[in-house]
């Protein structure tokens, strides 16, 4: 089961990002999938922020570095992330987000801020459950889900807050 990040906390960033990375080479070497630059970059600048990215906000900074930043290049890799579980499409952005386990195959849940575009992937055994119960109950065969749900982080509730 995925493990949830502290994006809604302060904390050590970079941290965040370096583990990302190194996760990814060591599940590619142990796969036997290769990790281009491309795709190194592509997942880093994912990992730069806890929001969400389209490739489109890609292409900017792939281009700054060099890389072709032609869209079907950078879709490319984004589709060679998800296939490793190394990223997770926000359907109701089309953007990405970095997974926190990737090792792990597991459902994506995912609150997501609407002030700030912040979003936290989170687990919930609960979640999971009620789901597939509901979906015993109706003899429907789950394929794949993602649940997002939208509102306000802690930081953009406290600067909403009238006493701030």
């Amino acid at each position: 089961m995925a493990a949830t990040t502290p994006c809604f906390t302060p904390h050590n960033h970079q941290r965040c990002i370096d583990g990302a990375l190194n996760t990814a080479k060591q599940l590619c070497h142990d796969r036997g999938v290769r990790f281009t630059p491309i795709r190194e970059r592509v997942l880093e600048l994912i990992w730069q922020s806890h929001k969400p990215l389209g490739a489109y906000e890609l292409l900017p900074q792939l281009a700054a570095d060099g890389f072709n930043s032609a869209p079907p290049t950078v879709y490319r890799a984004l589709d060679f992330l998800q296939e490793q579980g190394l990223v997770h499409r926000i359907a109701s952005l089309n953007a990405f987000i970095g997974c926190n386990s990737p090792a792990h195959q597991h459902t994506g849940y995912f609150f997501l801020c609407s002030n700030c575009g912040a979003a936290l992937e989170i687990a919930s055994d609960v979640i999971e459950t009620a789901i597939q119960q509901q979906a015993d109950k109706q003899s429907f065969k789950v394929e794949h889900q993602t649940l997002e749900v939208v509102g306000l982080c802690p930081a953009c509730q406290k600067a909403a807050s009238p006493s701030a």
